[in-house]
Formats: structure tokens, C-alpha cells, sequence
């Protein structure tokens, strides 16, 4: 169960959450990640989040430089499964309780095919704790995850550009499937 209390309305954030560094300029990777930081910092908005036991919930935040920045739950033991933000770079941060990232250090083709294997250095795994995160680069593969038995996760997601579309993963050991694309409409 996804529940989405604000999909078409975004919470706006006081303007030093949302400054980008050169006024007109893109956000870099760095702005990104500095705007994560400070909206994971901001109690309120963390509290305003609605939780839903059972499935991810997640409210559209406004976000620097004409960004894509999202407020996401994480009930125990849920996750995204693998996939990409194409040609955006992003940045996420646990807010609170523990995510684990999955990610492949490999560059992967970004069209033409369906099935890759995969060497056996690319896997990478990471744990990251209320106050880290990380940013990333585009076509960057991964799953994020809330291994927790009995603890929700909140974290802040930011994209740049607003994301053109999502790739969707299935991953039996060494075999990356594509299975699935889906753009802004799908999950909006």
C-alpha cells in the first residue's frame, strides 16, 4: 500500500532550505545533498510526514533550482527494488531511524538492452543512519531499504532534473533485468 497525502501540492520550505548556490544555475550534486541535509534537520517537517504501517508514504516537496525533492516513509522491511533516475543526479538522506542502499559500481548502457551480467566487484552496500546520506550522479543503479524489523525510516530525496523517468530492475544474482520504465504520470 503507497499512500501519497500530497502528490499535486508540495510543502514549501523556509528559502535557506532551498537556496541553490548561483541564482538561475542548475543544482549541482552538492546543492542536492546540502538541501536533503537541511529539510532532514527541519523537526517539523519531519513530523508532518503521515505514516502508514504497511506501505511507503512520501509528500512532494519544493525543491532548490526548479528541483524534484520528495519526504519519504519507510515501514519495516519495506523497499524500492532496483532501479535508476535516468538522467537526473539526486541526493537522499535518512531523516530518521536506518536505510540500507544497495548500489552497482558499474556504468551501465542507458538503452538497447534487457539483460546484463554482471562482473562481481560492482555490488556496494551501504547503512545509513538518522543524519547521512549520500549523493549520486545519473544512470545511478541502486535499492534502498528499511531492514528494520519494528522501526519506520523517514528520508529526503532530491533530483535534478525533475525525474524524466524511472527504470525498474529485477536481480537474480549476477543478472540485471530491465523490467519496467515508468515516467512522472505513473507515480504522481
Amino acid at each position: 500500500m503507497s499512500v501519497s497525502p500530497s502528490a499535486t501540492s508540495p510543502i514549501s520550505l523556509v528559502s535557506s532550505v532551498s537556496s541553490v548556490s548561483s541564482a538561475g544555475s542548475a543544482p549541482t550534486q552538492a546543492d542536492l545533498y546540502d538541501f536533503v541535509r537541511r529539510a532532514a534537520a527541519d523537526t517539523e517537517l519531519i513530523d508532518s510526514l503521515p505514516i502508514d504501517p504497511e506501505g511507503r508514504t512520501w509528500v512532494r516537496l519544493d525543491g532548490p533550482g526548479g528541483s524534484e525533492a520528495w519526504l519519504i516513509g519507510w515501514p519495516p522491511g519495506t523497499g524500492t527494488g532496483w532501479h535508476d533516475h535516468a538522467d537526473s543526479v539526486g541526493a537522499f538522506l535518512t531523516a530518521s531511524g536506518e536505510l540500507q542502499e544497495n548500489s552497482l559500481a558499474a556504468r551501465l548502457p542507458t538503452d538497447g538492452w534487457k539483460t546484463l551480467e554482471l562482473t562481481e566487484d560492482v555490488d556496494r552496500v551501504r547503512r545509513l543512519r538518522a543524519g547521512q546520506g549520500r549523493a549520486f550522479g545519473r544512470h545511478h543503479v541502486h535499492e534502498v531499504l528499511n531492514e528494520s524489523p519494528d522501526r519506520h525510516a523517514i528520508s529526503v530525496h532530491a533530483y535534478y532534473p525533475p525525474l524524466p523517468q524511472i527504470r525498474r530492475y529485477s536481480r537474480s544474482g549476477p543478472v540485471l533485468r530491465l523490467e519496467q520504465v515508468e515516467r512522472p504520470e505513473d507515480w504522481q
